[in-house]
């Protein structure tokens, strides 16, 4: 019988929901040896995480694509080179079950806070931002498989401006000020092009950086997909400033994102900006 822990067994859930039914009760049958009957895609769910012996023998299952696990991975905010192979998305998936990190706090990061200023430890706080903010983002997408979190003009100033610039053929660029324009059109992107952003959070593919006046830039890059294909990159700059009378929570100020159709095979997206010219992009 299964020997997985809480979270094999919630990341099993989440990743089996993505098979197609006739998968999932072909996999059912083969790990069951068909002698469980089942009347649901549930019921499936259950029967093979019952009976799969660890997480890693379920994932090397040939109805186990290589496209689900990098889906998987990807609605879960692990970046991954785009031509990864099976058995290196394997690992990254037990890699982030044994972590432990595959459970997002919904809440602003700020709220958290119970001590000083919360700059002690910059990257630990850009890396809680992004962690927060990419998870209800990502949540907005009718793809996602899971429950939108709260996303609204709450979490940004209410005089935040957004720039975007595209590179995806001819460069295109928009700008939108104030928090309910702001977040509509940062909606749209999930909610209505279905995009999913995954942010790399190691050094250099984020970096932050603070300033005298109580300004932190958070500067993130990252893949774009849309279901199982990888569409580009992405670098986005954050402009956070404390709200005190909002439980001294940060909230968004500004905002810069820059999409581009290219994407390298080599590595993962780095972050391109000096701390100077994401001062320049923010202005």
């Amino acid at each position: 019988m299964s020997a997985l822990s809480q979270l094999e067994l919630n990341g099993c859930r989440k990743l089996l929901k993505l098979l197609p039914a006739d998968d999932l009760l072909t996999l059912k049958d083969t790990v069951t040896n068909r002698m469980i009957a089942v009347e649901s895609s549930r019921e499936a769910i259950e029967a093979i995480i019952t009976y799969s012996q660890n997480s890693e023998e379920l994932l090397k299952r040939k109805k186990v694509h290589r496209d689900i696990i990098f889906k998987y991975l990807t609605i879960e905010g692990v970046v991954v080179p785009p031509n990864s192979e099976k058995q290196q998305l394997v690992k990254r998936t037990l890699e982030l079950w044994s972590s432990g990190n595959n459970s997002v706090n919904d809440n602003n990061p700020g709220h958290s806070d119970k001590s000083g200023d919360g700059l002690a430890d910059l990257t630990e706080l850009g890396k809680q931002f992004c962690q927060w903010y990419f998870h209800i983002f990502n949540s907005q997408n009718p793809m996602a498989d899971q429950p939108a979190k709260e996303w609204g003009p709450q979490h940004f100033w209410k005089d935040v401006r957004l720039l975007i610039l595209s590179y995806t053929g001819e460069q295109q660029k928009e700008e939108f000020h104030g928090a309910e324009l702001v977040c509509q059109r940062l909606l749209a992107l999930v909610e209505e092009e279905r995009l999913v952003f995954c942010p790399n959070l190691a050094h250099p593919g984020m970096q932050c950086f603070s300033t005298p006046h109580g300004l932190v830039l958070v500067a993130v890059a990252g893949t774009i997909h849309r279901d199982t294909t990888c569409l580009g990159i992405f670098e986005q700059v954050f402009g956070l400033i404390r709200a005190p009378m909002d439980g001294n929570s940060w909230k968004i100020k500004s905002l810069h994102l820059k999409i581009k159709g290219q994407i390298s095979r080599e590595k993962l997206p780095e972050v391109t900006y000096d701390v100077n010219e994401m001062l320049q992009l923010l202005m």
